[in-house]
């Protein structure tokens, strides 16, 4: 058993995937920031044209 958590804990093949996932995960971060921060300005661009047509 002590030899089996010795492998593991020197292991680092398990170590590229914990970084593959952590790289993964900011990029979905930056993705739906990018995402949110785009749809709030063309729902600004949006209401600005509907306002410019309306006369407003």
């Amino acid at each position: 058993m002590l030899t089996m958590l010795k492998r593991l804990w020197t292991d680092e093949e398990g170590l590229t995937t914990v970084e593959y996932a952590l790289l993964l995960v900011l990029i979905v971060a930056a993705a739906v920031t990018a995402w949110t921060q785009l749809g709030s300005q063309v729902s600004t661009q949006v209401t600005d044209v509907k306002s410019t047509l309306a006369g407003d």
